[in-house]
C-alpha cells in the first residue's frame, strides 16, 4: 500500500454505527501525485461514555486503520462527469427499511467514502450527468467483514418493500458470483414520476452493490440524476474495478 503525506487541511466524516462507537474520517491531499483527489484516511475514536480501550475487538491492531484514496474507484475519463470527492459516510450509505448498511459494529477499524458523478460515454461535458455513485469502504477486525455481509443480506431480505415519498419501493437482492470473496446486488424499483411528483407510467430503478475482499467491505450506491434510473452497466463495471482496487491495496 502506498504511503500518503498528510496536508494540514482535514475534513471530518462521521459514521453512526451500532454499539455507540463513532468512526471519523479525515481527507488529505496526496503528496507529489498527479491525482487531484484528496487521500482518504480513517481513524477510530471513542466518544464520551462509550466503550473503553479494553472493549475494542481483539485483533484490531492488525486490521487497517487508514484507507488510502487509491483504494477507491476513479471512473475512466469517458464516463467521469466530475472527479471523485470525499463524502461523509453517513450520507454515502443507502437506507431501505432501516439502517441496514450502517451496522458494522465494534469490529470496524476504519471507514471512508467517496462520490463520483458519471455521464453517458461519448456525451459532452455540457450535458447533465447520468447519475452518481457513492462508494463506502469499511475495514474490519477478525471475522467482522463476513459477519457484516451476512447481517446485511438478512436485513435486506427482511425488507421486501418500503415507502419513499408516498411511493412503494420494492427491493430485490441476489448474489453476484465471481466478484471478490462474496458480493450482493440490491435493486430498488418504484413508479416513475415527473419532477413535480406526478406518476408518468413505467418504473424507475437504482442499484446497490456490496462486495467483500477478505476483511474489507465496499458498498456502492448508484443513484440516477434527479430521480431517474441509475445505470446498471456502469455500476457493474464500477463494482468490479472497485474490487480490483481494494485487492491491489491489500497486496
Amino acid at each position: 500500500m502506498s504511503r500518503h503525506a498528510l496536508s494540514p487541511t482535514t475534513r471530518a466524516l462521521v459514521l453512526p454505527l451500532l454499539g455507540t462507537v463513532a468512526f471519523s474520517t479525515a481527507c488529505t491531499a496526496d503528496a507529489g501525485g498527479s491525482d487531484p483527489t484528496p487521500s482518504a484516511v480513517s481513524t477510530t475514536s471513542t466518544p464520551s461514555g462509550g466503550p473503553t480501550q479494553a472493549d475494542q475487538p481483539s485483533g484490531s491492531a492488525s486490521a487497517p486503520t487508514t484507507i488510502p484514496t487509491s483504494a477507491f474507484v476513479e471512473l475512466p475519463a469517458e464516463l467521469r462527469k466530475s472527479p471523485r470527492r470525499p463524502t461523509p459516510v453517513a450520507e454515502a450509505l443507502p437506507k431501505l427499511c432501516a439502517n441496514e448498511f450502517g451496522t458494522g459494529g465494534r469490529q470496524v477499524t476504519a471507514s471512508a467514502a467517496m462520490t463520483v458523478t458519471y455521464k453517458k460515454a461519448g456525451e459532452p461535458d455540457t450535458n447533465v450527468p447520468q447519475g452518481m455513485i457513492h462508494q463506502t469502504i469499511f475495514t474490519f477486525a477478525g471475522d467482522g467483514a463476513a459477519d457484516y455481509v451476512r447481517r446485511l443480506g438478512d436485513a435486506v431480505r427482511a425488507c421486501p418493500s418500503f415507502d419513499q415519498g408516498g411511493n412503494k419501493v420494492t427491493v430485490e437482492s441476489k448474489a453476484v458470483p465471481g466478484v471478490g470473496d462474496e458480493a450482493l446486488l440490491v435493486t430498488r424499483t418504484w413508479p416513475a414520476t415527473s419532477p413535480g411528483g406526478e406518476r408518468t407510467g413505467g418504473e424507475t430503478s437504482s442499484q446497490i452493490a456490496v462486495a467483500r475482499v477478505d476483511g474489507v467491505v465496499t458498498v456502492f450506491d448508484d443513484q440516477g440524476w434527479e430521480g431517474t434510473s441509475g445505470n446498471p452497466a456502469t455500476l457493474d463495471r464500477t463494482m468490479r474495478e472497485g474490487v480490483r482496487a481494494i485487492d491491489a491495496w491489500q497486496r
